[in-house]
């Protein structure tokens, strides 16, 4: 079949002429020569529709598909209602890439400013934008909000890994120092913390719930950062948002997190959204776009981008942030889901998912699991390991009964339960399976 290129060679010369040279070498010209490819590329000539079908097929067919997940540690598996994708498919919502002329982007205008009430609704904060990569930009683009003339930034060690990693990638950039407080008992050290926290401080970042699944004293933290002079930075999960206090009556100045949970697939991985709320004394330092709602000439409701303090299309040169190109379909989808939900719909499936990863966690300690940490949590915890090499075996025999088992963490295993896993698969879980699989951990504790 030749090339999956759409151009014949007679096209090719075709614009070639036009554009005044011969070749398409000659537009690498300019290119050192052993900086250009001279072999070619080792690719396999093109294939028909039908032959791609039959190969990619084969490729997913490698998938592996559980049906029950007891796995989170940053990415859940929830219930989304069909609506979502439904709505999202609409032409007259989703408009453009990027809505610069509102008079033809009213409806994905409209859509970003509903998604952006919606989340200052669900963290108690006075402004939203729209929107992040994912929770981890997010928290990275917090401490430049927060650093003015203060050079240190600091961050929980009960954090997401992955967070904490990104957050250095910026830090090094700016020349800002990232300094990681411990944890304790599965929750931040404020000890350490008030040790530590000084007139050089920008900000402090906390989870909640964090890592580790368990519930941080975050007024508390809260209250001593403010004490400090420093600005105090939450990374929440939205569904838990629903039940427990919000950012703002923990003090927080900035929320941020991972809107994955609100109607987007785990898809391997992405693409997500990273939300972002703060108090109005901020609104002038936060990144990406505000939308705001208006009326024309004729009294008509009408929407625009009212606000892109730091943003390159405004700022070009002088611009502080690099969220353009946000992700405001994922965004959408999200405004989408909580609209569907309402308030009654986020608060049921935040507390089928606590009573849900309570009433697991007692029966894993039933046959032996105990929890690592003590203390209250939301949906994910940790249980410990009978022996160090116990958790590969425990995750193995799990997936063969067709069960994603919890992620391994150090001390330990990190379960999630969310409000899709039914009681009957918790149970099996815990006793015909993995009680069968891993009967030498009750042996291991009667020693």
């Amino acid at each position: 079949m030749g090339s999956y290129l759409p151009h014949t060679e007679e096209e090719r010369g075709e614009m070639l002429e036009a554009i005044g040279v011969h070749t398409i070498e000659e537009l690498y010209r300019s290119v050192p020569q052993e900086m250009l490819l001279s072999a070619g590329l080792d690719l396999p000539e093109g294939m028909s529709e039908l032959e791609v079908r039959t190969k990619v097929s084969s490729y997913a067919q490698k998938n592996r598909v559980f049906q029950t997940v007891l796995r989170g540690a940053g990415a859940y598996h929830h219930m989304i209602p069909s609506v979502v994708k439904a709505v999202m498919s609409r032409e007259e919502l989703v408009t453009c890439y990027t809505p610069y002329q509102a008079e033809i982007s009213q409806g994905v205008l409209q859509g970003i400013f509903e998604f952006q009430t919606m989340i200052c609704e669900l963290t108690g904060m006075d402004v939203a934008n729209a929107s992040h990569y994912d929770a981890a930009t997010a928290a990275a683009e917090t401490i430049p909000m927060c650093r003015d003339r203060r050079r240190k930034a600091y961050v929980s060690a009960a954090v997401n890994p992955q967070v904490i990693e990104t957050m250095r990638t910026y830090c090094f950039a700016s020349g800002t120092e990232l300094h990681v407080i411990p944890a304790r008992d599965g929750r931040t050290d404020i000890g350490a913390l008030r040790g530590v926290l000084g007139a050089d401080a920008a900000c402090f970042y906390l989870q909640q719930p964090n890592y580790y699944g368990m519930l941080e004293d975050a007024s508390a933290i809260g209250a001593l950062v403010h004490e400090k002079g420093a600005k105090f930075v939450m990374g929440v999960n939205p569904i838990a948002c629903a039940l427990l206090k919000t950012p703002r009556e923990c003090g927080a100045d900035i929320a941020v997190g991972d809107g994955q949970p609100l109607g987007l697939d785990l898809a391997f991985g992405g693409p997500y959204l990273g939300f972002m709320a703060a108090s109005s004394a901020m609104t002038r330092k936060l990144p990406g776009r505000i939308v705001g709602q208006t009326h024309d000439g004729d009294g008509n409701v009408g929407y625009v981008l009212t606000l892109s303090a730091r943003e390159q299309h405004i700022r070009r040169e002088k611009a502080s942030s690099n969220i353009c190109s946000n992700q405001a379909l994922c965004a959408f989808a999200a405004g989408v889901y909580m609209a569907a939900m309402g308030e009654r719909g986020m608060k049921q499936c935040a507390r089928l998912c606590a009573s849900k990863a309570h009433y697991f966690a007692q029966e894993l300690q039933k046959i032996g699991l105990d929890l690592l940490y003590q203390g209250e949590f939301f949906h994910e915890f940790v249980t410990k390991l009978p022996d160090p090499e116990s958790g590969e075996r425990i995750l193995d025999a799990l997936a063969r009964e067709g069960i994603l088992g919890g992620q391994m963490v150090e001390g330990g295993l990190l379960w999630c339960v969310t409000e899709v896993v039914g009681r009957e698969e918790l149970d099996r879980a815990a006793f015909e399976r993995f009680g069968q699989h891993h009967h030498y951990v009750k042996g291991y504790m009667k020693k």
